[in-house]
C-alpha cells in the first residue's frame, strides 16, 4: 500500500448513544451525529484520497456524504458492522442479565457472525485498499474498524477490545519503515462544537 488508511467511524445514532449493539439495523444519524459528520468534513479539509470506501449502511454513508466524500465514495459490503444476531439492539448490561460473564470479544453472538468472519471481511477491505496508489478513507463502524486495525497490526482479532473508538472519531494507520503502525487513534474531531 502506497499510503495511509484513514478510518472514520460514523456519527452518533440513537443506539450508539444508548450503548445498544447496532449491527445491521439501519438507523439514521441523530442531529448531533449529522453535526459530527459535518465537523469531520471540516477537519479533513477536502483532503484528497486515492480511494474512499464506505459501508452500505445509511449511518456510514450519511457520515461520508456530510463529510464531503459522498460523490467519490464506493460502497464496500465488507465494511458492514458485525452482525450481532440475537443481540442486535441490546446493550451489554441487558445481555449480562442472562449471561453475567458475557464479552462480545470472547463469547461472540448467537445467530450472528463469528469474530473470524468479521476478521475475514476486514482482510478483504485491507486487500482492496492495498491496490490504491495513495491514502485511503474508510467510513464504517466501531467494531469492524477495530478488527480491521488488529489485522493491520498483525494482532488477533479479539485484541480489538483494546481499542476504544467513539462516534465520528478519526484514526490513521500507516507504516514506520517496514512496520505497520497506528499513527493516530480515536481523534474526536467533533470537539469544536
Amino acid at each position: 500500500m502506497a499510503g495511509e488508511l484513514w478510518l472514520i467511524r460514523h456519527g452518533e445514532t440513537e443506539w450508539s448513544l444508548s450503548g445498544a449493539h447496532t449491527g445491521r439495523t439501519d438507523l439514521p444519524l441523530t442531529a448531533a451525529g449529522r453535526e459530527e459528520a459535518q465537523t469531520m468534513g471540516r477537519y479533513l479539509g477536502a483532503r484528497n484520497f486515492a480511494l474512499v470506501l464506505t459501508s452500505p449502511l445509511g449511518r456510514a454513508r450519511e457520515t461520508c456524504a456530510l463529510a464531503g466524500y459522498g460523490s467519490v465514495a464506493k460502497i464496500d459490503p465488507n465494511l458492514c458492522e458485525w452482525d450481532y444476531g440475537e443481540y442486535e439492539g441490546r446493550t451489554t448490561a441487558e445481555i449480562r442479565e442472562q449471561r453475567p460473564d458475557w464479552s462480545l470479544w470472547a463469547a461472540g453472538v448467537p445467530g450472528g457472525e463469528t469474530i473470524e468472519q468479521v476478521a475475514a471481511r476486514a482482510g478483504a477491505v485491507l486487500a482492496r485498499a492495498a491496490e490504491a496508489p495513495g491514502d485511503v478513507a474508510l467510513f464504517a463502524h466501531g467494531h469492524i474498524l477495530r478488527i480491521l486495525t488488529t489485522r493491520w497490526l498483525g494482532l488477533p482479532p479479539r485484541d480489538g477490545r483494546l481499542f476504544a473508538l467513539g462516534t465520528a472519531a478519526l484514526s490513521v494507520l500507516g507504516s514506520d519503515r517496514e512496520n505497520r503502525v497506528m499513527v493516530r487513534w480515536n481523534v474526536a474531531c467533533a470537539l469544536e462544537r
